[in-house]
């Protein structure tokens, strides 16, 4: 087998069995085909480098097809808008966290970034003028917070998925080598550090195939499935997070993770913010619109971190709806019928399906559920992954690219705010596409890898593929989503987290007691489910610990015994390394980025959060 200067070739003998290698040589390898990576490939191909994108899944099943809502950009088709109002609701949001160079970059570039999808064929919903149609969002204001801004570019509520099908045209169009349904396990890095490339396992027939690279980009999505109730689909297992851990590298703010206010009760499937944005409101189970009390100005439209706190403690308080009082009722029944088919036709269908609601005669049952990672593989606003060393907190990694929920740019801070994800992922995509554009020559030549340099990749793979222990994987998993949902929640305490310690530590420990009944190399098996709980446990870990050092409360961090934010000793980045074996972690920090990157716009000073 030979594609685009591979070759096959063999490999030590490990566990008794050796495994055929195909090699293949690319200028650049993609590793993800959601939002990031499909935009990264249609630039790098663009550009005439040889650019493979590598999936586990087929491209249009990445988890981009669930994104709803819409996608963020000051356009000012229904009214006045400034990118510079953007950054403003995008650093408040982030509270205070994000990196206001990256933000800048992120909000002056989005409009160019929309308009470009539009040429090439998103099917955006229209204005009686034909102009794309905005809708409003949570925390999107106009004159830095005076104003309710509808800055969110809508196709219907399917905007991800219209998203993602486009790119994929584009980047065949482009000449982009798809390798799909491969499953990556980790990263090559030669002695100097570089990255080199990427081992994957193919999935159809348990091939093993090893990509050189000038430059690899990781677009590997969230890991929402470390928690028990997640919108995430099941494949959101942050292979590329745990890869860059594996490598030695840290990942940055995991402690923050996103639940979204309105996951269907019993499902977690997503009801879009979009929702409440067409108009709709929540209501407890004394009828009243409780939001008034928490958010009196953007009341149902505020932060996702604040809404969904102020369910929790609806609920806490014992005016949650049902018959155990546990959960919140989002109402869409007064819109006209005609609203509800024209721009929310698919939570329609998933009211339906998943609640046994007609949402235009009932109420949507709903609570607050794990939806977004802002932490993940620190980066520049070039993609570049940075890595602190030698008291250099900006310092890169030759070789070694991220993007979109894989990555911590950091443009969402503490909190993201819904519609930022969408236009982080083409913005930075396009970003990482222009900058392997500038700094690669197609075609260059590569220097030989390392004749083990499949070694540690394979070990692993042997490590799970002959596991002779007495705990299912399924059990494994479910015992860290259960701690994960319970002790790194929406509220947290210093005392909880201790314990969510303890726990989640002697659930990476148990780890070497799984048991491995099918070992093929293909879908569905023991082993690939295996490898995916063996990348969510060690996110699992240094979230649980970055939440528990953390002695603050920022954006989605929300800590009962430290309630108040403290921008004197915790206006930083978290920096969290793994030693797999030993199974510790050790935590850094770095400075957040308190500056911008032109005149236009001055640094947004911290002041007290409120919607």
């Amino acid at each position: 087998m030979a594609t685009n200067g591979s070759s096959a070739q063999g490999a030590p003998a490990l566990g008794g069995k050796a495994y055929p290698i195909t090699d293949h040589t690319f200028d650049v390898v993609v590793v993800g085909a959601g939002g990031a990576g499909l935009r990264a490939s249609v630039g790098c191909a663009q550009a005439g480098l040889r650019t493979a994108c590598i999936s586990k899944v087929f491209p249009t099943r990445s988890h981009t097809v669930a994104a709803q809502g819409g996608i963020s950009a000051a356009l000012g088709n229904m009214g006045p808008d400034d990118w510079r109002w953007h950054m403003y609701d995008t650093v408040k949001g982030s509270d205070w966290l994000g990196d206001q160079d990256a933000i800048e970059y992120m909000c002056r570039h989005a409009p160019a970034a929309v308009y470009e999808l539009d040429h090439w064929g998103v099917p955006f919903s229209r204005t009686e003028v034909g102009k794309i149609y905005q809708r409003p969002f949570g925390g999107m204001t106009t004159e830095f917070g005076k104003g309710v801004a509808q800055r969110t570019c809508a196709a219907a509520d399917r905007t991800g998925h219209a998203i993602l099908h486009t790119l994929y045209g584009q980047a065949l169009k482009a000449k982009c080598q798809f390798f799909i349904e491969y499953f990556a396990i980790d990263l090559i890095r030669d002695a100097e550090g570089a990255v080199r490339g990427v081992v994957c396992l193919k999935l159809d027939d348990g091939t093993i195939h090893r990509f050189r690279a000038q430059i690899t980009i990781l677009a590997t999505g969230g890991y929402g499935r470390a928690y028990f109730s997640a919108t995430s689909a099941h494949t959101c297992t942050g292979d590329g997070n745990a890869m860059a851990l594996r490598a030695g590298l840290p990942l940055q703010d995991m402690e923050f993770v996103q639940f979204h206010p309105t996951g269907i009760y019993g499902a977690g499937c997503l009801i879009t913010e979009g929702a409440r944005g067409e108009g709709g409101y929540l209501v407890n189970s004394e009828g009243e619109r409780f939001m008034e009390r928490y958010a009196p100005h953007a009341k149902d439209l505020a932060s996702r971190d604040v809404v969904s706190r102020a369910m929790t403690m609806e609920i806490r308080e014992g005016r949650g709806v049902g018959k155990n009082k546990d959960h919140i009722f989002l109402h869409l029944d007064h819109l006209d019928p005609k609203v509800l088919h024209e721009r929310l036709p698919g939570i329609s269908d998933s009211a339906r399906i998943f609640a046994g609601v007609d949402l235009s005669k009932e109420p949507i049952p709903v609570l607050p559920t794990v939806h977004y990672n802002m932490g993940g593989i620190p980066t520049n606003y070039h993609g570049e992954v940075l890595t602190k060393v030698d008291g250099d907190p900006d310092a890169t990694v030759p070789g070694l690219m991220a993007l979109g929920e894989a990555a911590c740019v950091s443009v969402h801070g503490a909190n993201r705010l819904g519609s930022n994800s969408l236009i982080d992922l083409v913005v930075f995509g396009r970003a990482a596409g222009l900058r392997a554009a500038e700094t690669l020559k197609p075609g260059d030549r590569q220097p030989e890898l390392a004749k083990d340099s499949a070694e540690f990749p394979l070990s692993r793979l042997d490590r799970f593929r002959y596991a002779k222990g007495k705990t299912p994987t399924a059990a494994l998993r479910l015992n860290m989503q259960l701690v994960m949902q319970t002790n790194c929640a929406v509220f947290r305490t210093g005392e909880v987290l201790a314990e969510g310690k303890e726990k989640i530590h002697a659930a990476w420990r148990s780890g070497a007691d799984v048991s491995v009944t099918d070992r093929s190399l293909i879908w569905n098996s023991d082993l690939v489910e295996t490898l995916e709980y063996d990348n969510l446990i060690v996110q699992a870990v240094v979230t649980m610990e970055g939440a528990a050092n953390r002695l603050e409360s920022r954006g989605a961090h929300a800590r009962e015994d430290y309630p108040k934010r403290d921008d004197v000793n915790w206006m930083k980045h978290t920096l969290t390394w793994i030693d797999p074996v030993e199974q510790t972690v050790a935590i850094d920090y770095r400075p957040v980025h308190a500056y911008t990157m032109s005149n236009d716009i001055g640094y947004i000073e911290p002041k007290a959060r409120v919607y």
